[in-house]
């Protein structure tokens, strides 16, 4: 097989790095990809959410599955566009990728299907907004509509700074996609991450994450795109994840199918484990990053089948099969530290050097996944976004796991970035 991927990040580095090893496959390719990407296959650099552009170079390269890794090509409906020129596509469609597109349409849709959430108000009005607010109790979530590269959510500890945060995103702060707000009752309990493969009517479910979204140590500062994961994560026990399929997943996947909508990809389902039970914070529409380095680094199978199976169809009579083919019962503890620049997650510092990779890939169980990087005109490894590295690691148990990857975050010498030294803090209590 021939694999394109879309996308650029460390979600999509470990992706390609995956499928790379199925032996099903010949060559991966990647658009636009990164350095670490172009290591395992030929990347082209192209924007991709020009249409036209991903259309072009599908048909130039003809391959046999593609893979549709971040939100903004599913926002633009890259999904639709391929599968209509006849490919298959790993991603959900672009009216289905609303779950994540828009907090709105997703919290109406869980309404509908009777899904456990929190309670909340849809607003395009900052009177109406501020009304609303009055009637809540403080902590206050305030969520843009649209997408905010993981930035578009405050919790807001008194009334004021509800009231400046909604202001401040009403008007204009991430344009569009705040015009429109959601504003939710705060719930409380501990997040996990929920992974579900699907066809649309079949589900893999994978080992549950915990990635840790604040920027600094003990969960202080504002909301990054995640600092670091773990899985499998033991919050959510044997009991909850039965509560998570039959009153969030099931009902969704049918509503979405019978509402003409099916959902074919990755959901991912971020639950608040409370003391009424798993309750859904947000649905993202593909994997999430950093939690993909962790379950693509801890799965020891094959991946490609099922994938191709949840573009195709099928899912439901080959499940046994596919989930011993990716060895879901034999996955390894795994561990993952970005590694951020200077600056993140505000105006990052862009152009630093970064040595040492190589070292740390080469110790027991470390890979590094890069997600910001480019390389200079010396041929050097630099920073060229926000979350720059994720070092990732399996062990034995998760102790072992974190331990390797702050090994392997030893290793690199990069005086331009950070990462948090408490990854993992919860597991390890």
């Amino acid at each position: 097989m021939k694999i394109l991927i879309l996308g650029s990040g460390g979600r999509e580095h470990a992706l390609a790095w995956k499928i790379s090893q199925s032996p099903l496959v010949d060559e991966v390719y990647s658009a636009p990809g990164n350095p670490g990407m172009d290591k395992i296959g030929p990347c082209f650099d192209l924007d991709v959410t020009d249409l036209m552009a991903v259309q072009e170079l599908a048909l130039q390269i003809m391959p046999d599955l593609i893979i549709i890794g971040p939100e903004a090509p599913l926002a633009a409906g890259a999904s639709d566009a391929l599968r209509a020129r006849g490919f298959d596509v790993f991603g959900p469609s672009q009216q289905a990728a609303q779950l994540e597109t828009s907090k709105g349409f997703a919290k109406d849709l869980m309404q509908k299907y009777g899904v456990p959430t929190a309670e909340y108000g849809r607003f395009d009005d900052l009177t109406e907004a501020l009304e609303f607010l009055e009637t809540m109790n403080a902590p206050y979530v305030i969520k843009a509509d649209g997408l905010a590269a993981g930035k578009g959510v405050v919790i807001a500890e008194t009334l004021e700074e509800a009231e400046n945060t909604v202001e401040e995103f009403m008007t204009g702060k991430f344009g569009e996609a705040s015009s429109e707000i959601v504003i939710e009752e705060f719930l409380k309990g501990e997040e996990a991450s929920i992974f579900v493969m699907t066809d649309g009517e079949g589900a893999i479910y994978l080992p549950v994450a915990q990635d840790h979204k604040r920027v600094g140590d003990g969960d202080v500062g504002p909301n990054t795109g995640g600092m670091g994961a773990y899985a499998p994560a033991p919050v959510v026990d044997a009991r909850t994840l039965e509560l998570v399929q039959a009153t969030i997943v099931e009902p969704m996947l049918s509503g979405m199918a019978e509402d003409e909508m099916p959902y074919q990809g990755v959901l991912y389902v971020g639950i608040m484990v409370t003391e009424a039970g798993p309750k859904v914070v947000e649905f993202n529409a593909r994997f999430g990053d950093p939690e993909c380095q962790v379950l693509m680094a801890g799965l020891p199978g094959d991946i490609v089948p099922a994938l191709l199976v949840c573009a195709t169809g099928g899912l439901v009579s080959a499940h046994a099969d596919l989930c011993e083919m990716m060895g879901l019962s034999d996955f390894k503890p795994s561990a993952v530290v970005v590694m951020a620049a200077n600056g993140y997650p505000g105006t990052a510092e862009k152009g630093t050097v970064i040595k040492g990779v190589e070292i740390a890939n080469a110790l027991d169980g470390v890979t590094v996944f890069q997600a910001g990087t480019d390389v200079n005109d010396q041929g050097e490894l630099v920073a060229a976004g926000g979350r720059v590295l994720g070092v990732t690691a399996v062990g034995d148990d998760l102790r072992t796991a974190i331990s390797k990857a702050y090994d392997g975050v030893a290793a690199i010498e990069w005086t331009g970035g950070f990462y948090r030294k408490d990854i993992g803090h919860r597991v390890l209590k």
